[in-house]
């Protein structure tokens, strides 16, 4: 395949992958779209060289044993810990390599379940037309120039259905790695849980660190149906080379319940506000949230919620820390439209600043649409307390272990809702 980003490219990404007529249309047109749209004009300055990114690398077949894939891609997420997470606390896992999925397990009784759990685009071939009725469906491929370009180039992500009355006792894990300089990651993820039935999945991010930007511009849409529920877990540690730009959404009816958590820990620039449209009735929408920026580094990032049903309930915490010069923004959107009756959201954001070099900015955006609802916005903004500092000084803990014990109480509302070994891997991350 040739490398610039032409029709050509596009057409040839879909005939190598054997995809239908119809998915080829569809890149073709995001295609189109992409060319069109300009950059957002919110947020962090996006420099992007789009002709010196490397739009598609397949490393390999995909293969249900470790033994099958190469040992050097099979050493990187042994040393990540993701094989042996796989062992102890997964019901299954997914890992994408570059552009495609490179190794896929899931237990048997998932199966036996009815659970669908696979890499999107072996979902297209085996079960297009489920496939087809959720696909682009909640997030649009001409909303922004980066849905624009996941429509037309994505490859791997992770496709989820849980059937109804349906309960995995345990998680189930996909892990995305950048391993090439100035490569672009385009996976698109579809997640559909059923009515009755629950879903806990976590996503990690990772990228060593090259001299040239590479791009991330990931697409998700999740359903959760009447009285379901869906927790979607993040921690990304992207290097200081990546543009992370996501768009990730979900919508939930009656009695449903949505959470988003979400840690940003690494990359250049993230752009990502995790949203719940709450159409029905009684539902619910949580998202608590992390960003910590360091020199280099700017993460806008926040959450939204879309309030339609009666009834509905939201709640945004956010906690943003800076450090050395670097930028972390909270960006978010609560809307109460008028049909949403007696609906409650909140919104509390919380910003650490460890020097006097570093930025934080607020952007809420808040709307309410009825005179029965309530939507209150609480936010701060500190630096490390001297006072504090002083104290356990007194106490003989040294000046950076101090620093690091009043970041960790910061973060920890944070930590509680994250797997025991994320939580772990989220202390390191921070120390």
């Amino acid at each position: 395949m040739e490398k610039k980003l032409t029709k050509e490219f596009i057409i040839n990404l879909s005939k190598n992958k054997k995809e239908p007529k119809w998915m080829l249309d569809f890149r073709l047109k995001s295609f189109e779209a992409f060319q069109k749209i300009e950059n957002p004009t919110y947020g962090p300055k996006l420099d992007i060289d789009f002709d010196k990114i490397v739009y598609y690398k397949n490393s390999g077949k995909m293969s249900d044993n470790w033994e099958n894939v190469d040992k050097d891609i099979r050493k990187t997420f042994c040393d990540l810990g993701v094989i042996d997470a796989e062992k102890k606390y997964l019901d299954g896992v997914s890992n994408q390599y570059e552009s495609e999925v490179i190794y896929h397990k899931q237990k048997k009784e998932l199966e036996d379940k009815g659970i669908i759990f696979m890499s999107t685009d072996e979902a297209l071939k085996k079960h297009e037309e489920l496939f087809k009725k959720y696909f682009n469906n909640l997030v649009k491929y001409n909303e922004n120039k980066y849905t624009a370009l996941n429509g037309a180039l994505w490859s791997g992500g992770t496709f989820i259905y849980i059937p109804k009355n349906t309960h995995l006792e345990r998680p189930l894990q996909s892990y995305f790695r950048i391993n090439t300089a100035s490569l672009g990651q385009f996976e698109r993820t579809i997640i559909i849980v059923d009515d009755n039935a629950s879903l806990s999945y976590i996503e990690g991010c990772t990228a060593p660190t090259y001299s040239k930007a590479s791009l991330h511009a990931g697409v998700v849409e999740i359903y959760v149906n009447k009285n379901a529920k869906c927790r979607y877990s993040t921690i990304q540690n992207w290097s200081t080379d990546v543009y992370n730009l996501v768009t990730k959404r979900a919508i939930i009816d009656d009695y449903g319940k949505m959470e988003w958590v979400d840690g940003n820990i690494g990359s250049k620039v993230t752009m990502k506000y995790p949203s719940c449209i709450l159409k029905g009735n009684y539902s619910s929408g949580n998202s608590i949230s992390i960003a910590y920026a360091k020199k280099g580094q700017s993460l806008d990032a926040g959450a939204k919620m879309i309030h339609i049903g009666k009834n509905t309930k939201s709640n945004i915490i956010s906690k943003s820390l800076a450090s050395n010069g670097g930028v972390s923004n909270y960006r978010g959107w609560t809307k109460i439209l008028k049909s949403a009756t007696n609906s409650h959201a909140k919104v509390k954001c919380d910003t650490i600043l460890l020097d006097s070099i570093s930025k934080s900015d607020t952007y809420p955006k808040n709307i309410l649409g009825n005179n029965s609802s309530i939507l209150e916005h609480e936010a701060s903004v500190s630096k490390v307390s001297a006072e504090k500092i002083f104290y356990l000084n007194s106490k003989g803990i040294p000046e950076d272990q101090a620093k690091e014990l009043l970041i960790m109480g910061f973060i920890d509302e944070f930590k509680k809702e994250l797997p025991m070994e994320y939580a772990v891997e989220l202390n390191r991350l921070m120390r």
